[in-house]
């Protein structure tokens, strides 16, 4: 397959509209926005001929700035308060929306190595630069009509249940012209507040943050090229063999994918029989957490657990999110999305066909997605040394 590229044809700053009443308002960052990932990270969705065709770029423009106008924090910019305090300032500075055309026909992108320009259908945001859009979007256009829609957002505005969210209310304004969108909840002191008197059970400067006790020191580095991405697919029917393995005991879909990859990929590494091995799970605590914080609080709202086997059996605070060329190895680290609603990602033409895996440059980091193909699949997207690649792929399917 010819390489496709990809041509920037156009590229603005969308504001609000109508403009949120932020008014410049400065909100310092939770706890929580602080333990997530200091950049920006990449989503995508592609749409094929027939349904790209329901969808103008005006029109999905002109939805994204309704949608804007109601998560205020997307649409401003990082400043640092009096205080010396990192905040959000909301002040509708809006998003920076670029317009694309890529020579190459979607299908065969997709049956073949989407991977080969995968990067080049994102805007590439600089965190480090001043007055950077906290959310940038690519909308790229194939030569066959396909549509890819590319968005990057900073982990410090909100966890990936915010931003389905987001992009579930962005296609309804899209689909119905802006019609009736609700506004979540966005007061982030309901999440700031601590316990009086404080009563920590858990070692959060430890393992959000690091610390003398963070495991995080202990990790080493793998050279970029020695990075292999991989997508598992796991059919309908496979996962519910998964499940009726565990007989009568209750266990969801996501818990029984990450019993069944932490066996295979402990398998494929190799690892010795005395090795202790552990995944660092992203929890939503939203329904978990005392006062309750509501289910649609926009935000940061995430913290890690630990499952841990054997192989035969207010400061200021660094947050240990990895940075890439981390190896977790003999670790993995998880994030679930298998209850997001991407299949109510409808524009006007229908849900995406495919939802596009990003770069993702770290062994051992795990992403659980719904399947597009088949209602009940998921999909598997993770980094793993190139040594194990091969030793993965010829178990993964295996239910021994």
């Amino acid at each position: 397959m010819a390489a496709v590229t990809v041509e920037i044809t156009r590229s603005e700053v969308l504001r609000p509209s109508p403009a949120s009443a932020g008014g410049g308002e400065m909100v310092p960052l939770t706890v929580f926005d602080r333990a997530a990932t200091d950049g920006y990270i990449p989503t995508m969705f592609a749409w094929d001929a027939a349904a790209a065709a329901a969808l103008s770029n005006d029109a999905i423009k002109d939805g994204l700035a309704a949608v804007l106008s109601r998560f205020p924090h997307l649409a401003g910019r990082f400043a640092v308060d009096e205080r010396g305090r990192k905040c959000f300032r909301l002040n509708n500075a809006g998003a920076r929306v670029l317009e694309a055309s890529a020579a190459g026909d979607l299908a065969d992108a997709l049956a073949h190595d989407v991977a080969a320009h995968v990067n080049q259908l994102y805007p590439q945001a600089d965190k480090d630069r001043v007055d950077e859009p906290l959310l940038q979007v690519q909308l790229t256009r194939y030569t066959c009509g396909g549509l890819v829609i590319g968005a990057v957002s900073h982990h410090q505005v909100a966890d990936g249940q915010s931003m389905s969210v987001f992009f579930t209310e962005w296609a309804a304004a899209v689909r119905t012209a802006g019609a009736a969108l609700p506004t979540p909840f966005l007061d982030r002191s309901a999440v700031a507040a601590p316990r009086i008197p404080p009563a920590p059970a858990f070692d959060h400067r430890n393992v959000e943050f690091r610390g003398e006790g963070s495991r995080s020191h202990s990790y080493g580095a793998l050279p970029l090229e020695r990075m292999r991405n991989l997508a598992v697919h796991f059919p309908p029917e496979f996962v519910a063999g998964l499940k009726a393995r565990v007989g009568g005991a209750r266990c969801s879909t996501f818990q029984c994918l990450l019993a069944h990859a932490w066996k295979k990929i402990t398998a494929a590494r190799d690892l010795s029989p005395k090795e202790y091995t552990q995944v660092r799970v992203a929890v939503n605590c939203r329904g978990r957490a005392g006062p309750a914080v509501p289910t649609d609080y926009f935000g940061n709202m995430v913290l890690w657990a630990f499952p841990r086997m054997q192989v035969a059996a207010g400061d200021e605070l660094a947050p240990t999110a990895a940075e890439p060329g981390t190896a977790f190895c003999p670790d993995l680290e998880v994030d679930s999305w298998i209850g997001f609603r991407f299949h109510d990602l409808d524009f006007g033409g229908g849900p995406p066909c495919a939802f596009l895996p990003p770069d993702v440059p770290i062994d051992g980091l795990l992403i659980f997605v719904p399947s597009c193909a088949a209602k009940g699949g998921v999909e598997m997207f993770m980094a793993l040394d190139d040594q194990h690649v091969e030793a993965l792929r010829q178990i993964c399917y295996s239910m021994d």
